[in-house]
């Protein structure tokens, strides 16, 4: 593993698509919202959170979420969303997101706050030990 992927353990790869672009020629800033949620389900699949979601309505829901850009992206173009947990508390969690182009440049940053909530209930809930456990292998 190397220092970088220590840093951000979880990688996905999205091809730039055309319909992305805005008026100015390059990847519209909304578009990158659509990456970086991209990039949080997946954590969220590794995790197995969406499996007890759907078992029993408890899972993730966005707290928020921020993004700072970098630098422009353009179509055609592939790019990597690189993502670790940043912090774990009680009831929410952190994630620091990198969104990288074909370069290996960083084009965005985001931070995303994720709380575990009851569905059932409508309030949050404490992260059981085991998910906490599990989720310590993506802190970067």
């Amino acid at each position: 593993m190397t220092p970088l992927e220590q840093n951000f353990p979880i990688t996905l790869q999205l091809r730039l698509d055309w319909s992305e672009m805005d008026s100015f020629g390059h990847v519209n800033n909304v578009q990158y919202f659509k990456f970086i949620q991209a990039a949080r389900v997946n954590l969220w699949e590794r995790l197995k959170t969406m499996m007890s979601l759907w078992e029993n309505r408890i899972g993730p829901s966005l707290a928020s979420t921020g993004c700072q850009f970098k630098k422009q992206l353009f179509y055609p173009g592939d790019i990597v969303m690189q993502s670790r947990i940043e912090f774990i508390k009680t009831t929410s969690f952190g994630i620091h997101h990198q969104i990288l182009n074909q370069d290996g440049d960083v084009c965005a940053e985001a931070h995303d706050v994720v709380v575990l909530f009851d569905f059932n209930q409508h309030e949050k809930v404490s992260i059981p030990e085991n998910m906490r456990s599990e989720m310590q292998k993506f802190v970067g």
